[in-house]
């Protein structure tokens, strides 16, 4: 059982006082706001929503220019992302990097009143799971981009960053003073933690206690939490009780092992899911995220790094187009439902109580696709179109332990059926399954499974566009299945 906790699976700021002179004073809560959804809601509802709660920083995972301008003169600062596979093209050429900060940086910054502060090179691109493939190229593209900020005379305004997951280090015992850099890059870390102290950038990494209880089945559920862990971690003197500080300060040995003691650390990314695991639920998400804000709001740090921390919750919104290699837990991060309603209280600390959701939001017609009541279970035509729907919409909060878990097997195609349906907007041919469905204008939730009906939004029309061209009717689809595989 590793009780400083294991690093995220997936591939979608503690400061010290005297160093805030350097990258401006902790302030309010960040959030991560990603866009790997069916449906986003507009840049402009979600900016709103962000200023409705107080938030005053933002992280993307690129550099959409519609969210950047929506992000004008909000007041709100920004980390814009670079994606992984873009760190080759920037890695070896100086030109696309300086094109790219031209772009995506000094454009919005010197005309459109964007504060952007960081620029995070890559997301986690030492992922063990992703087998050395960005080892070469991250650290040439921080050097390339850092160069293209100095250049576009930004160098001192914005900074440059790579987040990355905890299983970068790791410590030889349960104690953080244990901690170094993991030895098959322990030599690259050095490079670039050298590289961010020398231009006075911050180290980013995300921490996932969720992780920890959702791979070892034996993990302590406390330990992940904030209310006290009956048996803590005793490390010459400093007591750990939960494992956000166990992971953290994890880190900060092996930093100062390695001559960087005093360099800055951003915590990327932390929260909690609410669906798709037996883990991953409300109540978890409000303890956990609850507790997290009420020591950042206090101010409370770690006892490696007692000051206050620079954060960004994750995430903002769910997102039901993610990858789901991790996990199914992977769509249900946000705060936020994929419409912009709240999931649970949770004070931020600011000037709200609770959290605000999106206003003005439009939804479709209030009709479902079901399973038919006459419809035959052991039909051959079940199998296909329930793998078929689920496949290409979200059946995540299915199965042990979801929110949708204590649904029977009508109940489970019901879902699958209308989740295909929303997805495609409501499509006359979205609930064609054969012999199987129906559409409904009666609301078959169940006081624990939400039937969605999706959101209006440009981005349905974008998406609907590119599906047209691979969409397979539902009945060639299900006649292939059965006859030719």
């Amino acid at each position: 059982m590793e009780l400083l906790g294991v690093a995220k699976l997936k591939g979608g700021f503690v400061h010290v006082v005297f160093v805030a002179l350097l990258l401006g004073s902790v302030s309010g809560i960040g959030v991560n706001w990603g866009t790997q959804s069916t449906h986003l809601l507009p840049p402009s509802t979600v900016v709103k929503m962000l200023k409705d709660n107080g938030i005053q920083k933002v992280k993307l995972f690129d550099a959409d220019s519609s969210i950047l301008d929506a992000l004008k003169k909000s007041g709100i600062q920004v980390m814009v992302g670079i994606p992984n596979d873009m760190l080759y093209m920037l890695a070896n050429s100086v030109q696309a990097a300086e094109k790219w900060v031209s772009k995506n940086i000094s454009a919005h910054v010197s005309s459109g009143g964007v504060d952007i502060r960081y620029v995070a090179v890559g997301n986690e691109p030492f992922l063990s799971t992703y087998n050395g493939t960005f080892e070469s190229t991250t650290l040439p593209a921080l050097q390339n981009i850092q160069s293209a900020l100095v250049k576009s005379g930004l160098g001192n305004q914005v900074k440059v960053t790579v987040p990355m997951n905890a299983d970068v280090y790791l410590s030889a015992s349960d104690k953080p003073s244990d901690g170094n850099f993991r030895p098959d890059i322990h030599d690259l870390m050095l490079q670039i933690v050298k590289f961010l102290s020398q231009n006075n950038a911050p180290f980013t990494v995300n921490i996932y206690p969720f992780i920890s209880l959702y791979s070892d089945a034996n993990f302590p559920v406390d330990f992940a939490f904030f209310n006290g862990f009956q048996s803590p971690i005793n490390d010459n003197g400093r007591i750990y009780d939960n494992v956000l500080d166990a992971n953290h300060d994890t880190l900060v040995w092996a930093l100062q092992k390695n001559g960087f003691g005093n360099l800055p650390i951003v915590v990327g990314e932390i929260g909690w899911p609410t669906d798709g695991d037996h883990n991953a639920n409300l109540q978890y998400a409000q303890r956990f995220n609850q507790g997290f804000m009420s020591r950042f709001v206090a101010g409370k740090g770690t006892p490696m790094r007692p000051g206050p921390i620079d954060a960004y919750l994750f995430s903002l919104i769910d997102e039901d187009d993610k990858s789901i290699q991790p996990g199914n837990f992977e769509r249900h991060w946000g705060l936020f439902y994929y419409d912009g309603k709240p999931k649970y209280p949770l004070n931020l600390g600011t000037r709200t109580n609770g959290l605000v959701g999106a206003s003005g939001v439009a939804y479709l017609p209030k009709k479902w696709c079901i399973l038919q009541p006459s419809a035959n279970l052991n039909s051959d035509q079940v199998a296909p179109s329930v793998s078929y729907a689920c496949q290409n919409a979200d059946c995540t909060s299915l199965g042990y332990g979801t929110s949708c878990g204590g649904l029977d097997v009508r109940g489970n195609l019901s879902y699958a059926f209308n989740s295909y349906y929303q997805v495609n907007d409501q499509m006359d041919s979205a609930c064609k399954f054969p012999g199987l469905s129906v559409v409904t204008d009666k609301d078959p939730s169940t006081p624990s499974c939400k039937f969605i009906i999706m959101i209006q939004t440009d981005s349905a029309e974008l998406i609907r566009n590119r599906k047209r061209i691979w969409f397979l009717p539902i009945m060639l689809f299900v006649y292939l299945f059965h006859n030719v595989m």
